[in-house]
């Protein structure tokens, strides 16, 4: 089975998911399995590895195969660039930057990218990647070069996000940016899943630091939560994640 199709059979048992980020770079490579597994144990329901900067190379692939050995739900890249992927996940958000001012980060990483992922027989799953305010002052807005989807014109990212589903992509991603002064405004939420009307998942991260939040955004329309920043910082990673885990899921069901 394919790990988009185990994503989708996950969202029509529990409604929604929740998707536990690490960045290497910050938590320490050493670190990652550990994070990693007592997340699955938590309850989370696929890892997200990646960051801006700083993950790559050999350190990254022997990261992947640590955290790979320590759970069983998928591990997914989520690359900051070209640099930041590696043979041994399961498979790659294969993301275009769709309100990048730089072409690079719509269709040029990957047409760089292409060939080695076919070569290694990565699953790629082609993901809409749309950075909203605030996340201009993030460092994915910031290396990305984009324009961040303002709240107060929610019919752009309704567009936006409308151009996704009829172009093809597999999932939209709209992301404030890690550490983000607040997440992604539920106006935005609401205007993508109008446009997506759950033909896809509609992936939301960014600023989230609390349960309570994670479940506002799902109700507004959000089908995965990705959560990472809160996470690193916290003292018990299992109840953070727990707490996510449940209040996701729990919300999940509530709106099936």
């Amino acid at each position: 089975m394919s790990i988009y199709k185990e994503i989708l059979d996950g969202l029509d048992e529990k409604g929604a998911l929740h998707f536990t980020l690490i960045d290497p770079d910050d938590i320490g490579y050493e670190n990652a399995a550990k994070f990693s597994a007592e997340s699955e144990r938590a309850g989370t329901d696929a890892i997200l590895i990646g960051g801006t900067v700083g993950v790559q190379g050999e350190l990254l692939d022997e990261t992947v195969k640590m955290i790979k050995e320590s759970v069983s739900i998928p591990v997914i890249l989520f690359p900051g660039d070209i640099s930041g992927i590696s043979p041994f996940a399961d498979a790659i958000l294969y993301l275009s930057l769709l309100n990048s001012r730089n072409p690079y980060y719509i269709s040029g990483v990957q047409a760089l990218s292409a060939p080695i992922i076919l070569r290694w027989k990565l699953e790629a799953i082609p993901t809409a990647y749309l950075i909203t305010e605030p996340g201009g002052e993030t460092a994915a807005g910031w290396v990305g070069d984009a324009r961040p989807l303002p709240v107060r014109k929610p019919s752009i990212t309704y567009a936006y996000a409308l151009s996704a589903v009829t172009i093809g992509y597999k999932f939209v991603y709209l992301e404030a940016g890690s550490g983000a002064a607040y997440p992604v405004d539920d106006r935005l939420v609401m205007a993508a899943q109008k446009a997506i009307q759950h033909r896809i998942p509609l992936i939301v991260g960014g600023g989230i630091r609390t349960p309570q939040t994670a479940v506002q955004k799902v109700r507004a329309g959000a089908d995965i939560i990705v959560t990472g920043t809160v996470l690193e910082n916290s003292e018990d990673v299992f109840s953070s994640v727990s707490a996510f885990a449940s209040a996701i899921h729990g919300a999940g069901k509530e709106r099936r």
